[in-house]
């Protein structure tokens, strides 16, 4: 009697882990969103945009959406003001979410740049990268055009950004990066360089504080190869438009988008990237490359 009940024990145990370990993903959530576009990345089927802020989801701010479907992009130029949907995918069980936008509809078309006005400048590969200035979190005052020589790989954040997806995140990959620059002989002429765009707040010792605490660590050796500067505020503006960053205060916060790149030992552009979405692996492929001195066509 038992031996024949075991089978079918057996069968309704494995359909029992079977149905357990396939359980369906989280709903996307969707909210309603409005905004105009900055910008379009039509090789990663994506566009900067200024968006309004939606009640219960998150703040107004700059920042780069994944458009679905893709053909959607051929119809948007920048200056564009936008409808949309955001969806929203929640973690699924190794801790990737994802967002996008669909249903994008243009409620407003841009208008032609007004006279003696240009488009806004994106650093392009092999551009000559301008000598800024900064002050470091020592209080040394440091340049751009110090790290010839070196491949520099610059971000940009603000210390008191409470957006996971943003500066928090960005920090966290330059961590990354930084555990692979100690044990890599290799890359031993790379260097990072973490720049404030908040002058008000971001003085040298809240930068250092900042920095040892992205890294998790309190030896201020991570100094050496990690930087983090601030410019005046005279000079983000000019700073801010080479580097395609939009900063707009904002109640106590700031609405920002993100910028990276990739400079070459000869102080021009090797690669940028817009957004936060860039993979540490592929940032690493462009800076190894600049590092042994190849330059790709």
């Amino acid at each position: 009697m038992n031996t024949r009940r075991t089978p079918i024990a057996l069968l309704l145990a494995a359909a029992f882990l079977f149905s357990s370990c396939h359980r369906p993903a989280p709903a996307a959530k969707r909210y309603p969103f409005t905004g105009h576009v900055i910008s379009i990345d039509a090789q990663s089927q994506s566009a900067l945009i200024d968006g309004d802020a939606i009640p219960g989801f998150m703040d107004a701010m700059a920042m780069s959406y994944k458009i679905k479907p893709d053909t959607t992009l051929n119809h948007l130029l920048p200056g564009d003001s936008i409808s949309a949907e955001v969806v929203s995918q929640p973690e699924d069980e190794n801790g990737r979410s994802d967002y996008w936008l669909e249903n994008v509809k243009v409620t407003a078309h841009s208008t032609a740049p007004a006279a003696g006005t240009s488009p806004p400048h994106l650093p392009v590969p092999r551009e000559q990268v301008p000598d800024f200035s900064f002050v470091n979190q020592d209080g040394k005052s440091i340049s751009l055009g110090q790290y010839r020589g070196k491949v520099l790989i610059v971000t940009f954040i603000y210390t008191r950004c409470p957006f996971p997806d943003f500066c928090p995140r960005i920090s966290a990959n330059f961590a990354q990066i930084y555990k692979q620059l100690a044990i890599d002989p290799a890359l031993a002429n790379v260097h990072l360089l973490s720049i404030s765009f908040d002058p008000d707040h971001d003085r040298p010792k809240v930068l250092r504080d900042y920095g040892l605490s992205m890294a998790h660590t309190h030896d201020a050796a991570l100094f050496q190869r990690w930087e983090f500067a601030v410019p005046r505020q005279a000079d983000l503006p000019k700073i801010a438009d080479f580097f395609a960053l939009t900063v707009k205060p904002e109640g106590g916060l700031i609405t920002h988008n993100l910028s990276t790149a990739v400079i070459g030992p000869d102080g021009k552009i090797v690669e940028w990237y817009h957004g936060g979405d860039w993979q540490i692996s592929d940032l690493m492929n462009h800076v190894e490359n600049a590092a042994s001195g190849f330059s790709p066509p």
